[in-house]
């Protein structure tokens, strides 16, 4: 599911979301009886919460040593900042 998000993103409605459930194979009804039903409601409010503290509206988003690092960076744009990174902690 995730990477079908990813993909589709921002199509993340409620019907969207049951097609891609649909795709893979899922329970459609039990699919959306468990989306409706709000039992993880509370965990998902504390990531979006968690989330907005952190500005964080792009996936991905990358922390390195506290620096932030946003978008799908190549791998050695990646490893500078971590090679920065662990210079300065003296490593």
């Amino acid at each position: 599911m995730h990477d079908l998000m990813l993909e589709h993103s921002p199509d993340l409605d409620k019907p969207s979301l049951v097609r891609y459930a649909s795709e893979l194979g899922l329970d459609a009804k039990q699919f959306v009886a468990d989306l409706e039903s709000g039992k993880h409601r509370a965990a998902v409010d504390r990531d979006v919460a968690l989330a907005l503290s952190l500005d964080l509206y792009n996936t991905p988003t990358l922390f390195i040593n506290g620096r932030k690092v946003v978008g799908n960076r190549p791998y050695d744009y990646v490893n500078r900042v971590v090679q920065e990174e662990l210079s300065r902690a003296g490593k």
